[in-house]
């Protein structure tokens, strides 16, 4: 079956973009060939900064036949209408109808239609002008003649501007070819403001600017490659990355890694050249993380290390070209290293300035009070300065001063839950939000916390505090670590709790698929580091907020569930009013464990058949005892079941106070036998009515003893 091979080649897409544009033209153009009757066996996107690419495999080479049925009106309806009826169905009398029968609607006519398939090219010609004129660019821009002013468009006010094509950056060509893998191809000639798709595209635009005549997927990749340009964005990762590696190893090195930073250069490239720059050591004294970020943010380069070493870096850094240069790329890093050497020089002077006085400290006195700081040191300057300046949190939740003294007092009532020194938990919080006010995170916000980390411990910080700075802000998603010290659990906790009870007070919580002040991620937060550090916190005592309550609910579920937890048996453990979270967990990781084994089988047998019956008498109104009388007990399986119940619930009790869920679950199992005697010797519904109310108690009894542990009417199976 024939391949289709489509290029859309334009000035330079923003790397950012690219990976997502590639998507969405594959999963645009497979959608349209497939609702247009067309089948294909498989579809590849590719990318690079000028071109997006799609090579689609075994492509139908036509459209099936269609016979479809057009329902038409009554037998009996009015001439009109069945004038109109043939006029739709294109025919030419009503003879050309078949007569079907409806019960209750009599007889009417159906018109068979023939629609014949169509051919792919035709299809294809049909649905390619649209997509591209409609393509879902987050930012587009147009160009030609609906780019100039009003008065200079040609064809009248506006000429054809109304109908010029938006796109990211100019389209420069199109390339369209069909056909089978070994026969010759044809060219798909749609056309597109002005540009008619062909068989001809270019190659690296400084080493290969001569166009390219193409025919098939294969030969156009070998085409491009030949004209220094690589279309696989993986495999240019691949080669920056491991060129890069070799480049660091052979100076002694080690290359800093950066997935992040590698998609975008892949995506600024169409050939790359890995080349090594090099900067001034004395740069070195600024914080490597600073330097990371200058170097990568400025020159999108990466950085290096001496092998062996964490944290301190080298002089050096790797750059990525997208041209092989005749001098061997020294022109280039020489560029490239004045850029890096002015950025860092930049940075240098925000780092020491962070480290001095503040030119108006008499104006800070005030705020120095209020959260007890010591004005001789940097970063309380900087706290005071925060706080001083009345910064905005948000409008309705007033300043960052304001919040911190929020966070102040819920920390004091976290230190003792956490085990955390109070005193350091209290200087931790009054610093945390500190280097907000610092030069080196006004330039890089992503540092806030990182840069508040080492200007505490220059101002000779505890360490616990020091780290607590930098820790208050995690996890900041599923897979990031959470805070190790105490302190910096206790400030973590409260500065979530604070943002979370504040939206909450002020209704602004996520909807659907947003959420601009990234609360799920902090109710995440705070479900992580209570479950994986093991703290018992209350949080409704904490929030005294219902709803939200039920939104930690909601995130545990996931959090659970992506544990490998059945919902089943989370629903099962987790009730309205369960603030303890951690417990909530305990009781699912048992009751994982328990019920699959023997004794999880008696369990649920046992109780399940006592609470259906039980449930469904009191929907019907039967009245239930509100005790068990033991002087009502007429027969010996209700005599038994009662000991049993009465044994099973005082031992299930101290397990679940020993928060031995497991044990728990195992005393409870042991109802199966005396419940199934119960049931096949005793009838529940007798006609007495208190005899009748005294064997529902008893039952009551049983799902109150299981209660303790889980809902078992919500376990699956």
């Amino acid at each position: 079956m024939p391949d289709l091979l489509l290029e859309l080649r334009s000035e330079e897409i923003p790397a950012r973009m690219q990976r997502k544009a590639a998507g969405d033209l594959k999963k645009l153009v497979t959608d349209a060939l497939v609702e247009a009757g067309l089948t294909y066996e498989g579809a590849r996107e590719y990318w690079t900064p000028r071109r997006l690419t799609l090579d689609i495999r075994g492509l139908t080479a036509r459209s099936a036949d269609i016979r479809e049925e057009k329902k038409g009106p009554s037998v009996k309806a009015p001439q009109a209408a069945i004038d109109g009826f043939l006029r739709g169905a294109g025919l030419a009398s009503i003879d050309q109808a078949e007569v079907r029968s409806d019960p209750k609607k009599g007889d009417f006519y159906v018109a068979m239609l023939d629609k014949p398939g169509r051919a792919a090219e035709e299809i294809i010609a049909d649905v390619m002008p649209g997509i591209i004129r409609s393509f879902p660019w987050p930012k587009s821009m147009r160009s030609g003649s609906a780019s100039m002013p009003k008065g200079m468009r040609y064809g009248g006010i506006d000429g054809r501007g109304s109908e010029s094509l938006r796109w990211v950056r100019p389209l420069q060509s199109i390339v369209c070819t069909f056909g089978p893998e070994h026969d010759e191809v044809a060219v798909i000639a749609f056309e597109v403001d002005g540009i008619v798709a062909g068989n001809v595209t270019y190659g690296h635009r400084f080493h290969a600017p001569d166009a390219i005549t193409v025919k098939r997927f294969d030969d156009y990749v070998s085409s491009l490659e030949k004209a220094k340009v690589i279309l696989d964005a993986e495999r240019r990762k691949d080669i920056i990355l491991h060129d890069a590696r070799d480049v660091a190893f052979a100076n002694g090195l080690e290359l800093v890694e950066d997935e992040g930073l590698l998609e975008e250069v892949s995506g600024l490239v169409e050939y790359p050249q890995v080349l090594l720059g090099t900067f001034e050591a004395d740069y070195l004294a600024i914080p490597a993380e600073i330097i990371r970020l200058t170097i990568k943010t400025n020159q999108k380069c990466f950085v290096c290390r001496p092998v062996g070493e964490t944290e301190k870096l080298s002089n050096h850094f790797i750059l990525i070209s997208n041209i092989a240069a005749h001098d061997g790329g020294k022109e280039i890093m020489h560029g490239n290293g004045k850029v890096v050497r002015a950025r860092l020089s930049d940075a240098l002077h925000f780092w020491k300035r962070d480290q001095g006085n503040l030119p108006d400290l008499e104006t800070l006195e005030a705020s120095a009070a209020k959260f007890d700081l010591d004005l001789k040191k940097p970063l309380d300057q900087r706290m005071a300065k925060l706080d001083a300046l009345n910064v905005t949190f948000h409008a309705k939740l007033g300043t960052q001063g304001e919040r911190v003294l929020r966070i102040k007092e819920l920390a004091k009532v976290l230190a003792p839950i956490v085990g955390a020194d109070a005193a350091l938990v209290d200087r931790a919080v009054v610093l945390a939000k500190a280097d907000l006010r610092t030069e080196a995170v006004g330039e890089f916000p992503e540092l806030q916390g990182v840069m508040g980390r080492k200007y505490a411990a220059l101002q000779g910080e505890a360490d616990n505090v020091a780290a607590a700075i930098e820790d208050h802000y995690k996890p900041q998603g599923p897979s990031d670590r959470l805070p190790e010290d105490k302190v910096a659990i206790t400030v973590a906790l409260a500065d979530k709790l604070d943002t979370l009870t504040g939206f909450w007070a002020i209704d602004e919580k996520p909807t659907g698929s947003k959420d601009p002040f990234a609360l799920r991620r902090a109710a995440l937060g705070v479900v992580r580091i209570l479950l994986e550090k093991g703290i018992r916190l209350p949080l409704l005592t904490v929030t005294k907020d219902v709803d939200l309550l039920t939104f930690f609910h909601d995130r545990l579920k996931v959090y659970l569930r992506d544990q490998g937890a059945r919902h089943d048996i989370i629903d099962a453990v987790l009730t309205p009013d369960a603030d303890d979270l951690l417990m909530v967990a305990r009781r699912a990781e048992a009751l994982t464990a328990f019920i699959t084994s023997e004794d999880g089988k008696n369990l649920l047998a046992g109780t399940r058949r006592a609470t259906q019956l039980l449930a469904a008498e009191e929907k019907k109104g039967t009245v239930v005892a509100d005790g068990i009388s033991a002087e009502l007990l007429r027969l010996d399986a209700e005599k038994a079941l009662f000991a049993a119940v009465t044994e099973a619930t005082k031992a299930a009790g101290e397990a679940v106070a020993k928060e031995d869920f497991r044990s728990a679950m195992q005393a409870l199992s042991t109802l199966r036998a005396p419940v199934d005697r119960f049931f096949e010797d005793v009838l529940v519904n007798d006609d007495d009515a208190a005899i009748r109310a005294n064997r529902l108690a008893l039952l009551k009894a049983i799902r109150e003893a299981t209660g303790t542990v889980a809902d078992f009417s919500r376990i699956s199976g």
